[in-house]
Formats: C-alpha cells, structure tokens, sequence
C-alpha cells in the first residue's frame, strides 16, 4: 500500500516505522498524541534547511497537513553538526586515512544501536572484499554481546584482516564519523539513514548507500533516494537481510556507475546549499535571528 502524505514522494506502508503503523503499541498512542499536540504549537524546530527538504516545509507551512487546523510556523535552523574534537583528530582510523588515495574509501557505519548478526557480518565480509574497493567499517559484536569490545579474529572470518590489510581498517565500536567523513579519502558512505548521519554526509557532500535498519530510516531512505537523489538503496530481503552480492554490487556502482555519478554531484549540490544555509544571511541564519527575537518578546 503506497501512502500519500503532503510533500513527500509516494511512501510504501512497509517503510514506515511500525511503531506508528501498528494501532496496538503503545508506542502508536504516543505518537499520536505527539502529533495532535504539535499541530497545536507555538512553533515546531527543525534540524535542517529550507532547500534540503523544501516540498516537506512548503507542505507544513501551507497547511495542508492538518486542513482546517492550527498551522504553526516552522524553524529551519539546521544543518547541527556536531565538532570533532582534538582527540578524536588523533584516532588510529584517521591516520590510516591519510595514507589513502583521495576519494577512494567506502566509510561503513551504522550508529550506536545498529547491530547486526553473524550471518550478516560473513555477507558483509565476502561483499567487501569482492567488491576490490578500499573500506573503513565500523564494527559491533552481534547481540547480546553488543556492548563487549569484539575480538575481530574470532568474529570475522579466518584471513580476512590480512588478505584485506592494505586496502581496509577495521574499527572496534565506534569512530570519529565527522572527522571521517570530511576526510579527504574517504569517497562514499555505507549509512544506516539516521538523519544526523544524513546531515552529517549531505553538509560535506558525501554520497550514500542507504541501509536502514529501524525507527524512521526507512522513510528517510524513501526522502534520499526519490526526492533528494544523494544516495544509492541497498535491495534486502523480507527479514532485512543483504547479500554479499548486493552490498558489493551497490560499493561498485557508488565509485564505478554513472548512477553512482549522478549521486555524487546531487549530494554536492547540498553541500554547497547547507554552507551557504548557515552563513550570515543564509536562510537558517535569518531564521534563528528570527527565533531569538521570538522568545525575547515573550
């Protein structure tokens, strides 16, 4: 079933985080009751900018998702980025970067709550090194040992780190991904779709391969892929699954593929726009002015 919400592309059912499309969860209630009373606001914050998401803002702004209801302004004021700091500038992942070619890294991670089971892991491997192309990966132990620092040699296949050591890193639990993805190695990013990360990539002009793993990621997939054109859409099975052969196929396509090209220009086209967003003038410059004169009457 397609969905025809205002200012979005058409939305498959499925793609919605089923804590809203199940009327039995208390997470539905929730939302519902979040939605009705944002309707009703003084104002609503946004973390992005007017040219990101302009149909989705123009659809707010004129009304038409709540007909013939309160209509509060919005307050682009984004892109928020968070700031790498100097000891995140000293991580082993980042001097291994620099011994990289330009833009000839794959960069895959997938947030503080994206996990994945062993089966999942071996596909991934195999993709990766079929695919020939350099590679930095974040990596998590499978639940529920995901919290443990994982021991690479046990949880990934025998030969893999050194059949792949002059051309991939490997990182235990997490890395600097600001500074990651500024980096100048680093040429595409395989990405969970939560939309810090989407900020994150679109402000430096990275392109994307979209995996989305839970809450709202696979409707911000829908927004990347037909709306924005920033990224490349991973194809999975019923249960989430990804095969070796797409991963490696979607890793080709983003560095090799016209399509991968046409990515590639599209999210630089954001990047520049997010620049000039935030700059004295820009529209989520004039829109924070805005807002502090706002509360300053109140």
């Amino acid at each position: 079933m397609l969905l025809d919400i205002p200012g979005l592309p058409p939305i498959r059912a499925s793609d919605m985080p089923g804590s809203i499309t199940d009327g039995t969860a208390e997470w539905y209630e929730y939302f519902l009751n979040t939605a009705t009373h944002m309707a009703k606001s003084n104002g609503i914050i946004v973390n992005t900018f007017d040219l990101l998401e302009t149909k989705a803002v123009k659809a707010i702004s004129d009304g038409l998702c709540v007909p013939d209801g309160p209509n509060p302004p919005i307050f682009c004021i984004g892109p928020l980025i968070s700031s790498s700091n100097q000891d995140e500038d000293e991580h082993e992942c980042l001097k291994w970067l620099n011994s990289q070619p330009s833009r000839s890294v794959v960069f895959l991670c997938f947030g503080s709550m994206g996990l994945f089971s062993a089966k999942q892991l071996e596909e991934m491997v195999v993709g990766l090194e079929n695919s020939g192309q350099r590679f930095l990966w974040v990596v998590r132990n499978p639940p529920p040992n995901n919290e443990e620092e994982p021991n690479l040699d046990e949880l990934l296949p025998e030969g893999f780190l050194e059949r792949t050591k002059d051309r991939g890193f490997v990182v235990k639990q997490w890395a600097p991904q600001v500074a990651v993805l500024s980096h100048d190695s680093v040429g595409g990013f395989v990405t969970h779709c939560g939309w810090n990360s989407v900020l994150e990539a679109s402000s430096v002009g990275m392109p994307m391969v979209a995996w989305p793993l839970y809450a709202e990621q696979r409707l911000n997939r829908v927004f990347l892929v037909d709306e924005m054109t920033v990224v490349l859409g991973l194809k999975e099975m019923e249960d989430g699954f990804v095969s070796a052969e797409e991963l490696e196929k979607r890793v080709r396509e983003l560095f090799e593929s016209k399509d991968g090209r046409e990515v590639r220009e599209s999210v630089l086209g954001f990047r520049d726009e997010a620049m000039i967003a935030q700059k004295e003038g820009g529209s989520s410059h004039v829109v924070l002015a805005k807002f502090a004169q706002l509360l300053g009457q109140t």
